[in-house]
Formats: structure tokens, sequence, C-alpha cells
């Protein structure tokens, strides 16, 4: 999501995942989602960020992404106990597009930029558990103009 642009461009549009840092491939005549607004949710508030999400579609949120059991992540309800959810901790923003339970642990449903190749299909299922990785310490989202 993009405010200081004013919206967002197609995933078409904007390009391929390139895996490292670089500068932002903001094309104004490109811009398909113009934003009007966008909303901080309550940080570490599980129930506001279920509210969000089924009242509001996707919601982007900032992880703790910064361990090796995240990168070869492939299936089941990812918990890493090393991982934190303090804001200062954050460094990989993805997507939150739902949440569940399975065998009873719940779980946020988050799509991830590393392609379909990685994870379950580009997806992990984040534990809710303490806020692991905290995916509801800083999540944010938008009003479409």
């Amino acid at each position: 999501m993009d405010h200081q642009h004013g919206g967002i461009a197609t995933m078409e549009s904007y390009g391929a995942y390139m895996g490292m840092n670089g500068f932002c491939h903001h094309n104004q005549s490109e811009m398909t989602a113009r934003m009007r607004s966008y909303t901080n949710v309550t940080s570490g508030d599980a129930n506001a960020l279920k509210v969000a999400l089924f009242k509001q579609g996707p919601v982007a949120v900032s992880i703790d992404a910064g361990h090796r059991s995240f990168v070869f992540y492939n299936n089941g309800v990812y918990f890493e106990p090393a991982c934190s959810n303090k804001t200062e901790d954050l460094d990989h923003a993805v997507l939150a597009v739902g949440y569940g339970a399975l065998n009873g642990e719940p779980y946020w449903l988050v799509k991830n930029s590393w392609s379909t190749y990685w994870g379950n299909d580009g997806y992990v299922l984040m534990s809710m558990k303490d806020n692991n990785c905290g995916v509801a310490t800083d999540a944010t989202y938008v009003t479409l103009a």
C-alpha cells in the first residue's frame, strides 16, 4: 500500500519480487486502486484484527521473519518460540487474509511475497498464540476512493 502516492499498481505492472532492497517502481499512470484513507488496527488486539479482516478484507501486517524456521516453512501452523512481537523487531511486510484453527490451534492465514514455491503455495498459517511473530502488532487496512 502506498499512501504517499495515493494508491497502488497491479502486481503485473509493478514487477516481480526481486529478493533485494531497491526503490519503489511507482508509475502514476499504472495506478489501479486509489486510496482515500488508511486505518491502523489497535496494536496487539487479535479481536480487532479479526474484525478488520471480516469487515474490510485483507490487512497489511508486519512480522518478525528473521528466523530459519520461517524461511523453510512449508505446512502446518507456524510457531517460532524465538519470534518477537515488538514493533522494532518486525522486519517483513505481508498480507493477513483470514484466520482459522487447525487441530484446535488458532492461526492467521498470511500471504507472503516470496512466490508460490515458498510455504504452502505462498501462504503461511501463523500461530495466534502470544501474538507470535507480531502479526497483530502493526496491522493496517486501506479505504479505497
